[in-house]
């Protein structure tokens, strides 16, 4: 289904080793690059003595945002892991993020990539993942008379009301996922007097 996407609802932490180098590992979720860059500040600030701060993230329920980064480590050693982690397990808005606190142990590249994607792993398996729909909204006016018609197909598709007002005219937002949207406008616009105002897609 092209309106179901999956991401994880509160931010997990898991914390892997490896020949004495720590790995802090963090799955948070995001919306926005905002939030991703405001995060990664707050893991900067707590953990300020700490070799590296690797990431990556992917946004959108399209999935069509990302980026990866390697903060200082080889690269392609840290932030492509993490990311494959992220591809691996179909997510979306959210953000991995792994402190790295060295140990005296040189890794190698290949030592490197299994540790940042083993702790990414991690941190995603203690995760509660969730599966969360596409959803568009309608605004649209009609007359009162009409009300019946209106709510017989809320009662039908069950889009959810997020707004409503009944005066001499009646206003209504209906929010409903994308895949049943076009149903939802095809059915209305069949009601007497109906006239939209707004629709999100």
């Amino acid at each position: 289904m092209d309106d179901v996407y999956k991401t994880i609802t509160e931010t997990y932490k898991a914390v892997y080793s490896e020949k004495r180098s720590k790995f802090i590992a963090y799955a948070i979720p995001v919306q926005s690059v905002d939030e991703v860059k405001n995060e990664l500040d707050k893991l900067r600030k707590e953990y300020y003595d700490a070799r590296h701060v690797c990431w990556a993230y992917m946004l959108g329920s399209d999935r069509s945002e990302f980026r990866a980064n390697d903060d200082g480590e080889p690269s392609g050693t840290a932030g492509k892991p993490i990311l494959g982690q992220i591809n691996s397990n179909e997510l979306t808005d959210i953000l991995v993020a792994v402190v790295r606190y060295f140990g005296g142990i040189k890794l190698g590249t290949s030592g490197l990539i299994v540790a940042y994607r083993e702790a990414a792993a991690a941190a995603i398996d203690e995760s509660n993942i969730v599966e969360k729909t596409v959803d568009c909204r309608l605004s649209f006016g009609f007359e009162y008379p009409f009300m019946n018609d209106v709510m017989r197909i809320v009662k039908d598709l069950e889009p959810n009301i997020v707004d409503q007002s009944y005066d001499m005219d009646c206003m209504m937002t209906l929010e409903i996922r994308k895949s049943k949207f076009d149903e939802l406008k095809n059915r209305l616009e069949k009601v007497e007097s109906i006239h939209f105002f707004i629709e999100e897609k």
